[in-house]
């Protein structure tokens, strides 16, 4: 019998609604997750400076380690998140329940963007404050439309993740911390990706955070355009394309790893 839109909606904003009110009730996590990645945006600020860099580096750091906030939350909230839902005896309700599995993940991710967006911004203001930051906005309606694409795209990835993960037990763990500081590197978080070379940011692209960047910096500064990797109308035709591939990957990652659930008993404690 299929699920009904309005039990996947009701479930969606159950998860949603625990994983808010949750990490409020933890105020060092606020503060740890605000100015933690404040002070690595101040770090590489005042590295610029130092150099004699352009001002607009100033400002692409303001924004990479705004971004960080999402990649952060991606890693830690989505990826890892039903490996620790089996530590901690949930996902068999979940598999059980009459729901989409996606639906649990779409919560997990509605409840962590709005915490992860309030800190982000809280970094974007805080940083363009302090350091001067000159932006010269472009295009408003594009800047948004690569802003939503981005974050669909990378949430789809952390769906994706989370079945990787999970799969592969005890390791989860170790893939999370394998795959953070290296993503900073091949996004660009803190400099245009393009000075990795056409190759490198080619293949960083399969990263919509890497895209997802070049195109805000391109639309937010005077001379992000000449910084970029791509045009930003290619940019935004292959973050929609993202979005649909990792979309489609993490809904047949996600049976299949229902499918060993049931046939195999593989997502049992037991097997860790």
């Amino acid at each position: 019998m299929k699920t009904s839109l309005k039990t996947n909606l009701r479930a969606i904003f159950a998860r949603s609604y625990v994983r808010f009110w949750a990490a409020n009730r933890e105020p060092s996590w606020i503060i740890s997750e605000t100015v933690m990645p404040l002070l690595s945006t101040a770090t590489y600020v005042f590295v610029y400076k130092a150099l004699k860099a352009p001002e607009e580096y100033i400002g692409f750091v303001v924004l990479g380690g705004t971004m960080s906030v999402y990649w952060m939350n991606v890693l830690w909230s989505m990826a890892a998140q039903l490996y620790w839902e089996k530590e901690m005896g949930n996902l068999e309700l979940y598999m059980v329940a009459p729901i989409s599995r996606m639906s649990i993940l779409l919560g997990m991710a509605s409840g962590g963007f709005v915490l992860a967006s309030i800190r982000a911004v809280s970094i974007f203001l805080i940083g363009s404050l302090i350091f001067k930051v000159d932006f010269a906005l472009i295009s408003f309606p594009k800047l948004i439309l690569v802003f939503i694409l981005t974050l669909v795209a990378l949430y789809g990835l952390g769906m994706l993740f989370s079945s990787v993960f999970m799969l592969f037990g005890r390791e989860a763990w170790h893939g999370v911390n394998l795959l953070q500081e290296p993503i900073y590197l091949l996004s660009g978080f803190y400099f245009p990706v393009r000075n990795l070379g056409f190759t490198a940011a080619t293949i960083a692209s399969f990263i919509p955070l890497t895209l997802g960047l070049d195109a805000m910096r391109q639309l937010f500064f005077k001379a992000g355009k000449e910084s970029g990797f791509l045009n930003v109308n290619l940019e935004l035709g292959i973050l929609a394309l993202l979005c649909v591939v990792f979309l489609v990957a993490s809904s047949y990652a996600l049976k299949y790893m229902e499918y060993l659930g049931k046939k195999e008993g593989r997502l049992t404690l037991r097997w860790q």
